[in-house]
């Protein structure tokens, strides 16, 4: 019979595979993903993951985190803003951020929720994903998605479009 002492190997064996109890995981900073979607077709097209931003700009200015070539959309379009455990979602642009077709100037930002730029322009999916989901799913929400390309510029021409399509 063997002996019921534990051997060094048997307690590394047995702590490698131990579950953290730490409850502060559940406090952790969350991570937003932001998709930009097919303007016919509303699949993903490309996306922009943020782990430790706490303000995200989106427009057509080089010095934003999310650069978006787009007549209808602003230099300075739209911000994400960090409120502690929340995100805001701020319009800057002359034309407009609109969710659910309604114009918004500022507003909570729940996981999922689409924001257009302009009542005709880009539509973007913001994702919300807690680190500790993240590190124990070894990825983000959004990975399941397809995803195209995730560069900083993205350049969109809705003119070819019929009106109808463009909305």
């Amino acid at each position: 019979m063997e002996n019921e002492t534990s051997t060094p190997e048997k307690q590394r064996n047995s702590q490698e595979f131990k579950i953290p109890q730490d409850k502060s995981l559940h406090k952790l900073k969350p991570v937003i993903t932001l998709t930009l979607l097919h303007p016919i077709q509303s699949v993903p097209v490309q996306s922009w993951p943020f782990e430790k931003k706490s303000v995200i700009r989106i427009g057509r200015s080089t010095d934003n985190e999310v650069v978006l070539y787009s007549a209808v959309v602003s230099r300075y379009h739209v911000e994400l803003r960090r409120d502690g455990s929340e995100w805001q979602v701020v319009n800057l642009g002359a034309n407009g951020t609109y969710v659910d077709g309604k114009p918004i100037t500022s507003r909570s930002v729940l996981d999922g929720m689409i924001i257009r730029l302009a009542s005709s322009g880009p539509k973007i999916q913001i994702s919300l994903t807690g680190e500790e989901q993240k590190a124990i799913l070894g990825k983000s929400s959004s990975s399941s998605k397809k995803v195209l390309d995730q560069s900083r510029d993205t350049f969109i021409n809705l003119r070819g479009l019929p009106k109808e399509e463009r909305d």
